[in-house]
C-alpha cells in the first residue's frame, strides 16, 4: 500500500512534487487543471520526482465535458484526455484518472448513464496506447450507485474503478457497498472527510466517516495500492498537519487490522 497526495492546482506542480517529496510521501497525484497546473514542464519536474523517489497516479480535469452529445466537444475532451495521457505516461504513471461527466441537454439527461459509456470507451483505447488503465470516480447522482458502475464497467472493457471514500460518504451507496460488490475493480482510492453532506475534503477523523470500517473494508478486498489523501488547505503549515495526522491514522488503521 502507498500512500500519497494531490498537488494544489492553484500553486505550481514543480513546486508541489517538491513539498509531497519533503513530506516523505510515496507518490504524487499529478492533476492536471487549472488555474496553474493546465501545463506541465516533464524535464523540470521529472528530476524532483526522481529526487524524491515519487512515483506518479494520474488524474484529469474534473470539468471536461467528455461525454457531451456533441462529437465536436467529445473530440476536443478526448484531445485533451491524450495530451495529459502522455504526460502521465512520460513521468512513468500507470493509472490515469477520469471523472463521470454531467453536462447534456435538460431533455437528454436520461440518457447521461449511456453518454458517459459512448465516450468513456475510445478514452480507455487511447490511454491503453500509453500504457494507461483509465479508472472513473464516484461521485454524485447518478454515478453515486453501486449498479450503475456495475453497468458502466461491464460495458467499458478495460475500465476500472477510483473509489472516492469522501463521495460515498454522502452518496447513495456508501464505502460498504462498493467494497462488497466492486472490489475486484477498484485500482486507486482517496481518503478525506466529510460530514455526510458535501466534498469539504476535511482530515480523516473530523468529518463523520468510519475509518476504522472503511480501511478494514478496503482491506477485505485484497487492495494493496495507492491511497490518495485528498486533503486540502489554505495554511501550508496546517496543510502538513492535518496530512501527516491523516497519514498516521490510516497507517495505525491499516496494520492493526
Amino acid at each position: 500500500m502507498k500512500i500519497g497526495i494531490m498537488n494544489n492546482p492553484s500553486k505550481t506542480v514543480c513546486d508541489e512534487a517538491a513539498y509531497c517529496g519533503r513530506a516523505r510521501f510515496d507518490f504524487l497525484d499529478l492533476t492536471i487543471e487549472g488555474p496553474h497546473a493546465n501545463t506541465v514542464d516533464v524535464d523540470r519536474l521529472r528530476p524532483i520526482l526522481d529526487s524524491h523517489g515519487l512515483s506518479v497516479v494520474g488524474h484529469t480535469d474534473p470539468c471536461l465535458p467528455h461525454a457531451y452529445p456533441v462529437q465536436g466537444v467529445r473530440k476536443a475532451c478526448l484531445f485533451e484526455l491524450e495530451r495529459c495521457a502522455r504526460i502521465f505516461s512520460a513521468l512513468g504513471a500507470r493509472i490515469m484518472n477520469v471523472h463521470p461527466c454531467y453536462y447534456s441537454p435538460p431533455a437528454m439527461r436520461n440518457d447521461l448513464v449511456a453518454f458517459n459509456i459512448e465516450s468513456l470507451k475510445p478514452i480507455v483505447e487511447m490511454a491503453a496506447a500509453y500504457g494507461l488503465t483509465v479508472v472513473l470516480e464516484n461521485y454524485k447522482a447518478p454515478f453515486d450507485r453501486v449498479s450503475i458502475f456495475k453497468k458502466i464497467l461491464a460495458a467499458v472493457p478495460g475500465l476500472k474503478m477510483h473509489l472516492d471514500f469522501g463521495h460515498a460518504n454522502f452518496g447513495l451507496d456508501n464505502h460498504d457497498a462498493f467494497c462488497r460488490e466492486l472490489g475486484e475493480h477498484i485500482l486507486h482510492v482517496h481518503f478525506s472527510d466529510n460530514r455526510s453532506r458535501a466534498d469539504d475534503h476535511m482530515p480523516l477523523g473530523v468529518g463523520t466517516v468510519d475509518w476504522k470500517n472503511a480501511v478494514n473494508a478496503l482491506k477485505a478486498t485484497g487492495y494493496d495500492g495507492t491511497i490518495t489523501l485528498e486533503v486540502f488547505c489554505s495554511d501550508p503549515d496546517m496543510q502538513y498537519n492535518f496530512l501527516d495526522m491523516s497519514r498516521k491514522r490510516v497507517l495505525e488503521l491499516w496494520h492493526s487490522s
